[in-house]
């Protein structure tokens, strides 16, 4: 499956790769975002929403809650943060209903899931440089996240 490591050096380059992939969005895709704190997940996923058609200043880590959902875009965004969850399994039914649903899912500490969870997935993992500098590798499991990671190519 295809692979891609890009550098960004800001946030707003970050958030423009999330935008790119939210306007390739045709919904059913599952975004999992690994990576320690401060390194660019909700900045990733407010581009996301950005491409998406959702005003990305609505978007902020929902740690507290779980799970956001932003609606207004051409598809509906549900941004899931599983920080707080000691161990969280996709089975659930909440949770199974947000992953796979028809819209897109990103959810943060994605590594916090099962490893079956995202076999089906758009795995980015991102890695603070130094200052504003991130590394972002995309992983792209499954045919559905291939297509969509070459659409932004």
């Amino acid at each position: 499956m295809p692979v891609r490591e890009i550098e960004t050096a800001s946030p707003d380059e970050t958030e423009a790769l999330g935008t790119a992939l939210g306007r390739a969005a045709r919904g059913g895709e599952l975004v999992g975002l690994v990576g320690d704190l401060g390194t660019g997940k909700t900045c990733f996923v407010r581009g996301l929403a950005a491409g998406l058609g959702i005003d990305p200043e609505r978007v902020h880590s929902p740690t507290f809650v779980i799970v956001h959902e932003h609606h207004g875009g051409r598809l509906v965004l549900q941004h899931v943060d599983l920080y707080r969850l000691d161990r969280p399994n996709d089975e659930e039914p909440f949770l199974r209903e947000v992953l796979y649903g028809p819209g897109v899912a990103a959810v943060e500490w994605f590594d916090r899931l099962p490893p079956e969870a995202g076999e089906e997935a758009l795995l980015v993992t991102l890695r603070h440089v130094a200052g504003d500098r991130r590394v972002i590798r995309l992983d792209a499991r499954g045919e559905r996240h291939a297509r969509w990671l070459e659409a932004v190519s």
